[in-house]
């Protein structure tokens, strides 16, 4: 049987379970980092569960339980314990706040510029945990695809079929 991953998860059994929940837990929030100390490992790893490992890491508990399942392939867990999978529905820092910044991607590209340069562009003036909206008529997956890889928070919702709208939170 697979340990059961959920917000009541003890940090330090879940490393035990799968070690490469390090990296993972590392690239979703940069405190994570600090479980690679063997003292903090064998002390606060212990007790701590994912759920306020969440709250150390200013992650959703839904957003980090949702991740871990999919990075290490955890299928069949109830899921009715309060944790929104991904892509069941909107992220709970999607819910709980504006945007602080809009892009119109199709009106850089008309002016020749490309989006992604404005995204990270505007990113890099932002705070963690600040959000950018992104608005396209097309689905920008390299942009989507490029920002996940450098650890930002990204849903995409689509309105018609010709509207996209890409939330991404700066990590």
């Amino acid at each position: 049987m697979t340990l059961p991953i959920d917000p009541e998860t003890r940090v330090g059994d879940l490393l035990d379970a799968y070690p490469e929940a390090e990296r993972i837990l590392v690239d979703l929030a940069p405190p994570f980092a600090a479980l690679k100390n063997p003292v903090l490992r064998r002390t606060v790893a212990r007790v701590a569960t994912l759920e306020q490992a969440a709250r150390v890491g200013g992650i959703a508990t839904s957003e980090l339980v949702a991740s871990l399942r999919t990075s290490l392939g955890v299928t069949g867990q109830p899921v009715d314990d309060g944790v929104e999978l991904a892509g069941d529905v909107v992220p709970d820092w999607v819910r709980s706040s504006r945007p602080d910044a809009v892009i119109d991607a199709d009106g850089l590209l008309a002016s020749g510029m490309t989006p992604l340069t404005e995204v990270h562009r505007i990113l890099a003036g932002m705070s963690p945990g600040q959000r950018l909206d992104v608005h396209a008529g097309f689905e920008p997956a390299p942009l989507i695809d490029a920002l996940r890889a450098r650890g930002h928070g990204v849903d995409v919702s689509r309105g018609t079929e010709n509207q996209w709208l890409v939330h991404i939170r700066r990590r």
